[in-house]
């Protein structure tokens, strides 16, 4: 557990998934595109990655340059991606081999000065949401510092309904907010019983179901936004409070 959180619904929310590679990028940045068609401004945060290239400007992640172009306002890389690590593992593992401390007090500073540049900071998280950050804390911890709320990612396959409602339950014992979950058809066949898993997870995950994204081979922001179609996404996040704009 952290021993600092913020104001709660501080201008943000938080995408996690039941797993790595479940699409938390690409719902983040449809989400990003939703709103931004119901004229709300909005930038993308990845506060850890792993898996980097090094680059000239220096460590880079793919997921997050992706962020960082959706932005409806324009974002130094470091405020965006805050800590980048080279090694494609864990990130309690590739921070330890870089001799990085994932630092919770420098991430959350660069989200409030992101979270008051706009309406909304969508924030992606790395892996699952009890992913070690360091010895002591995860995934889940930096989330309860920051206070959002949370949208989980499900990818819809053998496995999802236990992975999914673990989530859920540890999302609710640490009393955060989950405002929806997003159903991610990963594969061209569908997963066995898709339908019916689907309705199990609407009768026992205790918020609505935001989005149902459909398989495509070529994922694009435009594709994932198309599934937020039709929805109130202000109604989703009627909690936001953004911060005041003298934070910057």
């Amino acid at each position: 557990m952290t021993d600092h959180v913020s104001t709660p619904g501080s201008g943000g929310v938080f995408v996690t998934g039941t797993d790595t590679g479940v699409g938390k990028t690409w719902v983040s940045l449809g989400l990003m595109a939703a709103l931004q068609a119901q004229s709300w401004s909005v930038v993308g945060m990845k506060p850890v990655s792993a898996g980097c290239e090094r680059t000239p400007e220096g460590l880079r992640n793919e997921d997050a340059l992706l962020l960082q172009r959706q932005a409806s306002v324009a974002q130094p890389y470091e405020r965006v991606n805050p800590v980048a690590l080279e090694p494609p593992v864990a990130p309690h593992i590739a921070a330890a081999e870089a001799g990085v401390r994932i630092d919770f007090a420098r991430i959350e500073r660069a989200f409030k000065k992101l979270a008051a540049s706009a309406d909304v900071c969508v924030v992606e998280g790395a892996g699952g949401w009890l992913v070690p950050l360091n010895s002591r804390n995860s995934i889940a911890d930096l989330v309860e510092r920051l206070a959002l709320p949370v949208v989980l990612v499900v990818a819809i396959r053998l496995g999802c309904l236990n992975h999914a409602l673990l989530t859920v339950e540890s999302i609710e014992r640490r009393e955060l907010p989950l405002v929806g979950w997003v159903a991610n058809q990963l594969t061209p066949a569908a997963a066995p019983r898709a339908d019916e898993n689907i309705e199990a997870l609407n009768a026992r995950i205790p918020a609505p179901r935001m989005a149902t994204v459909g398989y495509t081979p070529t994922p694009t922001v435009a594709h994932f936004e198309r599934a937020f179609s039709g929805q109130d996404i202000h109604r989703h996040l009627k909690w936001i409070t953004p911060l005041e704009r003298s934070v910057r």
